[in-house]
């Protein structure tokens, strides 16, 4: 059972994994472990205070990857799953393994939706975001940004380029929609 204090039984004896991987145990005899004269060792003294922890309670319910039984004892309830982006979430948790790619490519893509989400909800607040502050732009222009870049053997420098593109792009593509759905309820009630 997970999360007990008891030491997870290993799949092979020591000798086994010391025959099969090379180097394995190279710290089990106490005269190579610079620790051992602070380490006191006490097999009977797993430093748990429980025999199973006591659990978080779940304010909403929590996304778990299908290999798992139930949410750890203690998990992040900073950003609970909400909109679209959260549905996202919750189907890619419900529906594929960590170990698939589906799973990862749709927690990404919540990601991106989450981040239209939020623009959209920022509108609706009356303090809308500020695309030149808060995207670091009056700081390149301001600290040093692209001195700071040149001339310094970074990697990052073949895409300095196209980072305008990423930022703008979607404010350009938004104000375009904005000014088109104008235009045409103008030209209906004109």
């Amino acid at each position: 059972m997970a999360y007990t204090p008891d030491k997870p039984k290993l799949a092979e004896s020591s000798d086994e994994l010391r025959a099969r991987i090379p180097g394995w145990g190279a710290d089990l005899d106490p005269a190579d472990r610079p620790s051992v004269p602070q380490e006191v060792f006490d097999p009977q003294f797993s430093g748990a205070h429980w025999e199973f922890p006591e659990r978080q309670p779940e304010r909403w319910p929590r996304e778990k990857s299908i290999e798992h039984k139930f949410v750890t004892p203690v998990f992040g309830t900073a950003c609970p799953p909400r909109g679209l982006s959260g549905a996202i979430r919750r189907y890619s948790y419900a529906k594929y393994s960590e170990g698939r790619a589906a799973h990862w490519l749709l927690l990404l893509a919540a990601d991106r939706v989450d981040v239209a989400e939020s623009v959209l909800r920022s509108f609706t607040t009356g303090h809308p975001d500020n695309p030149i502050t808060q995207t670091g732009v009056r700081a390149e222009l301001s600290r040093h940004g692209l001195r700071s870049r040149l001339g310094q053997n970074r990697a990052d420098v073949a895409h300095h380029a196209l980072d305008p593109v990423i930022v703008a792009a979607p404010w350009i593509a938004g104000a375009a929609v904005t000014y088109a759905l104008i235009r045409r309820i103008t030209r209906r009630t004109g």
